[in-house]
């Protein structure tokens, strides 16, 4: 079943208040917006980038621990498509690495070994990028990062630093310029 943007953020508003706080509601609202601009600038479905965008977190509805698993579970769950419940599972991972994360990894055989052999997707990848540049608005990926170090520091926290800018310059160089000048506002949250 496909699922629209319009649905997903309806899906986001209805989880206020049912959460021990909201702020991954704003989050995964912005991620959406992120990943429709960024989308748009690549000539790709803008409306499927946001889609996938606001439904990244899905999971923490359910439960903060764990909630790239709860996320693809409850998406498989009421029907959706296999890209809307994926995105649950690789929105926390880049390179197929369940290392290459901004929490500390735990072994989910099932999760390890999908993140270990599925070919992300350039939605993913936007949805991965979007992730590391958003907080309740779009802030650079560094400020993103900085705030995530100093909340959830862990041993792989370099590694996944460092492959977060790669990630970055991957999507500079798809554009042709710094993904930043997509997103003016992002001086405003320096």
């Amino acid at each position: 079943m496909k699922l629209t943007s319009k649905k997903a953020l309806e899906m986001l508003e209805s989880s206020r208040g049912k959460t021990p706080h909201d702020g991954w509601i704003d989050h995964s609202i912005c991620v959406g917006y992120a990943a429709g601009v960024i989308a748009n600038a690549l000539n790709l479905n803008e409306e499927k980038a946001k889609t996938l965008g606001y439904i990244h977190d899905i999971g923490k509805l359910i439960r903060f621990e764990g909630h790239v698993m709860e996320g693809y579970n409850y998406l498989k769950e009421l029907g959706y498509d296999d890209e809307y419940c994926n995105v649950c599972l690789t929105h926390s991972y880049l390179n197929n690495d369940v290392n290459c994360t901004q929490g500390n990894p735990s072994s989910i055989p099932f999760r390890t070994e999908f993140i270990k052999n599925h070919e992300y997707t350039i939605y993913e990848k936007i949805i991965n990028l979007c992730d590391l540049m958003c907080m309740k608005n779009v802030v650079t990926m560094e400020k993103r990062l900085i705030d995530v170090i100093s909340r959830k520091p862990n041993d792989n926290i370099c590694y996944h630093v460092n492959e977060a800018l790669k990630l970055k310059k991957y999507f500079d160089d798809l554009l042709g310029y710094n993904l930043y000048d997509l997103f003016p506002e992002i001086k405003e949250n320096l």
